[in-house]
Order: structure tokens, then sequence, then C-alpha cells
């Protein structure tokens, strides 16, 4: 069997790992987005030139072990930034049965799913013209690109429903209507980059193919049904990382204080209890009321604020910023227990 010469195998390891890494900082930046964040440019560039240096490295592996030779450069400049385009060579050149139940599930999807046909579009567009849109709007290009911001919000809009509308308005639950766009979107996504990773460890691209990536991909390739969406990404971001979390260690006078103050109701909720999507990491919480209007909850012996006026009086973390609750999973439930002690 050929063997990939030395410098191009490192060049294309670096090249996957630089696509984890853009990929997984460009989730990271989608699930920053929220009420005072609509930066969208950083998670657009990010996951364009992710996804692309990512295909295109699938293509030259893929290439490799259908023919024993890498690709030539006319043949991965024909494909340029269209992530449709990068997409279909893939599928229709280098996507092969692993024999297993998962690749006719994972092969429809990737297809036929017209979320990431739309999505991919976006992104396409962002990495051929529309980086530049606000310039060539300025300087009165012929060429212009489309607004891709504006087309990524009428995506958003789509995933929403009534109840969603109603909680823009609601301070205290606003920021979950971003938190399910942005699930919604990345599920999409892990479903994609899962679904072409598992090529790799399934050996479908050969042994240097799964070498190369076991470092990167493996991970996504290992994401199923029960997976999706389940990730917290901000944590490899600069903006989650410099962000104080804003969080109290439980004491003596606050459980005296629990016990014993007639203002302040509480209760403890168990998982395997609770009827509904749980939404916190943690197996089992406190919730407490306190002077009938502010709400907040205690998990592992720390407070996070329930609502955005026990954010603000005790200067707590709600406990999606903090990392404690499954982006995308709402706690307006546990706002209404902590309000009906």
């Amino acid at each position: 069997m050929s063997e990939i010469e030395n410098i191009k195998y490192f060049v294309l390891l670096d090249e996957l790992e630089t696509s984890e890494k853009l990929i997984t900082l460009g989730f990271g930046e989608l699930q920053n987005i929220n009420p005072s964040n609509d930066f969208y440019f950083l998670p657009f560039q990010l996951l364009s030139q992710g996804f692309e240096r990512f295909m295109k490295a699938y293509i030259c592996l893929g290439h490799f072990h259908k023919y024993q030779e890498l690709p030539n450069f006319s043949y991965i400049k024909g494909l340029n930034h269209n992530l449709e385009k990068l997409l279909k060579d893939i599928v229709d050149n280098y996507y092969f049965d692993y024999d297993r139940p998962q690749f006719e599930l994972d092969n429809k999807f990737i297809r036929t799913d017209p979320d990431l046909k739309e999505l991919l579009s976006i992104l396409s567009e962002f990495g051929k013209l529309a980086r530049y849109y606000n310039f060539d709007l300025i300087t009165g290009n012929t060429k212009i690109g489309v607004n891709t911001k504006e087309q990524w919000k009428e995506f958003e809009s789509k995933i929403l429903d009534s109840e969603d509308y109603e909680k823009l308005t609601d301070l205290n639950l606003n920021h979950e209507v971003y938190q399910k766009i942005s699930t919604y979107i990345i599920i999409v996504f892990e479903r994609y980059i899962s679904a072409i990773s598992r090529q790799f460890i399934f050996r479908c691209l050969g042994e240097q193919a799964t070498q190369l990536s076991v470092s990167n991909f493996f991970s996504f390739g290992e994401l199923y049904e029960k997976d999706f969406g389940k990730r917290d990404y901000r944590h490899q971001t600069t903006k989650y990382k410099e962000t104080p979390k804003k969080v109290h260690k439980r004491t003596v006078l606050d459980a005296f204080q629990r016990k014993v103050n007639h203002e302040y109701k509480s209760k403890k909720i168990l998982k395997s209890d609770y009827d509904g999507d749980w939404p916190f990491y943690a197996d089992e919480v406190i919730i407490e009321c306190r002077q009938s209007h502010w709400c907040i909850v205690t998990i592992d012996r720390f407070d996070y604020a329930l609502n955005g006026s026990a954010q603000n009086r005790f200067k707590l973390e709600n406990p999606h910023d903090a990392g404690m609750a499954i982006l995308g999973v709402s706690l307006s439930n546990f706002i209404k227990m902590a309000r009906e002690l």
C-alpha cells in the first residue's frame, strides 16, 4: 500500500487539527450570541474556514485512498470556497458504506437535509464574497455579495414559535431563545460533522486517514442521536474564559436563613422525579424563592440566579451562563416552581 510522504502527512494532520479548532470555536461563538451580543461575523468566519479546510483535507485523504495519490492543485482549486460543492464531491466520490444501520441515517442526512443545505449555502456565500459585503456596498462593487447576516436571521426566524417570541420580551427568559437557536443550528452541524467523521472511525478511507483523525475528529465521529446539542463549546472561547463567573458558595449563615427565615421558601428537586427535560448537569438541585421575588437555584452548594431580579440583587450568574445548565433547555418551569413555593 502506498504511503503519504512525511511532509504531506504532517501538513494534512495540521489541516485537520486547525479545522477542528476553527469549527469548535465557531460553535462556541454561536453559543455566545445573546441579547447583548449579535457579532455574527466571528462564528461565520470560523465556521466557513473550518468546514472548508476540513472537507478539503477529507477529499485529499479520500482521493489518496481511492487512487493511491493525492489530488493535484487544479482539482482542489476548482472546488473553491463552495461548501455545498465540497460536500457533493465527498458524497459522490469518497463516502463509503461501512455496513451498519447508522450509515443509512448519516448518508440520507448529508444528502437530503434542507437545513444543512441552507446553512452551508449561507456560509459558502460568506466565504466567497459576503465577508466584504459592507465594503462592496460602500465602494459600489458590481459583484456585491449577499447579506449573509440577514439570510442567517431569516433562517433563525423559522426555528422560533409564538412562545419564543413571548420569551423575547421577558428579561428572565430572552437569553433562552438565543440558546434554542444556537442549539438547533449546532445540532445540524454536529450531525453533518459526525456523519463525515465516522468514515475515519470505521477506516473507510484507510489506515492513514484514521491515524490522522484520532486526535481531532474522532470525538465528533463518536456523537450519536442522544449526544447532539449537549456540548457547551463556549469554554474554549476567549470571551467566555475572560468573563468572571458570578456565583456564591453557600455558608452556614445561608443554611440557617433557608431553615428559619419564613420568607425563604425552598425545595429539593431530583432529576429522577422530574417530569420533563432536565436542564441541569447535576442530578439534584434546590430551588429557592426569597420574599416572593428573588428566585435562585443551588447546585453543588453554589447559588445561581434563576430570574433577572435575583441576578441583579445578588450579583449571580444564571445557570446557563455559568455552564451549569444545558444550553437550549429552558429553566422557565423552575422559575415558575420557585415562585409557587
